[in-house]
C-alpha cells in the first residue's frame, strides 16, 4: 500500500485587529492554489482575511487549521470570543490563553503555531506577530515576512527576510516545503 504524500503546512502570522485584505487575500488564494495546507491562530484580522481567501479557491486541496487561545482563567480550555473565525475548518482548542506581548511566553499557543508550520509567512502585525517570528527564528523554522518596511512588524527579528515582492515570498516557501519533503512538485500544487 502507498503511503500519501504529506501537505506541506504554511503558517501566516500577522496582524489580530488589521485585516490587510489586499495582502492577506493574495497570500491566502495562493497558498489554496499551491496544494498547501493553512495555518494561522484562528481570529480576527490577518488571521480571518487570510482564511477567508483559503477557503474560497474551489479547488484547494489544503485545510485551514486555526491553533486558538484559551479564554482563561476558570475558562481554561474554551476558546476566547471571536476564536475560531467562521473559515476555519480544523480548530485546534488548547489551554494557553496568553497572547499578544506574551506571545512567547510558556502559556501562549504561538509556540504550536510556530512547531506545526513547515514555513511562516509573517504579513504586518504588532508583539504577537513579532513573537511568532521570533519562535520561527529559534526554533530553526523558516520564516520571511512579505511587508512594504521592516517596522510593519515592530520587533521583527533581523534573522527573518523582508520581501516587499511577493514573487519572492512565493519562491522563499516553495523553497522551504521542498525541503521539508511535502511540496507537491507541480507547478500550481494541484494534483
Amino acid at each position: 500500500m502507498e503511503l500519501p504524500q504529506r501537505r506541506p503546512v504554511v503558517g501566516v502570522m500577522g496582524s489580530g485587529r488589521e485585516p490587510h485584505v489586499e495582502r492577506s487575500r493574495r497570500v491566502g488564494e495562493w497558498i489554496a492554489r499551491a496544494g498547501y495546507h493553512l495555518l494561522t491562530g484562528g481570529g480576527t484580522g490577518v488571521m480571518a482575511a487570510v482564511t477567508e481567501a483559503f477557503v474560497g479557491v474551489e479547488e484547494r486541496r489544503g485545510l485551514a487549521i486555526g491553533i486558538l487561545p484559551a479564554a482563561g482563567g476558570d475558562s481554561a480550555g474554551a476558546a476566547r470570543p471571536g476564536y475560531p473565525n467562521p473559515w476555519v475548518e480544523i480548530a485546534v482548542r488548547t489551554h494557553l490563553p496568553d497572547v499578544g506581548a506574551h506571545g512567547a511566553g510558556p502559556a501562549s499557543r504561538n509556540h504550536l503555531n510556530v512547531l506545526t508550520s513547515d514555513v511562516v509567512i509573517v504579513l504586518p502585525g504588532s508583539a504577537g506577530t513579532a513573537s511568532e517570528a521570533r519562535l520561527a527564528v529559534r526554533y530553526g523554522r523558516p520564516c520571511i515576512a512579505w511587508l512594504a518596511d521592516r517596522g510593519d512588524v515592530p520587533g521583527l527579528p533581523d534573522a527573518v527576510p523582508v520581501e516587499s515582492g511577493f514573487p519572492a515570498v512565493e519562491a522563499f516557501v516553495r523553497a522551504a516545503c521542498r525541503s521539508a519533503g511535502g511540496d507537491q512538485g507541480s507547478g500550481t500544487g494541484m494534483r
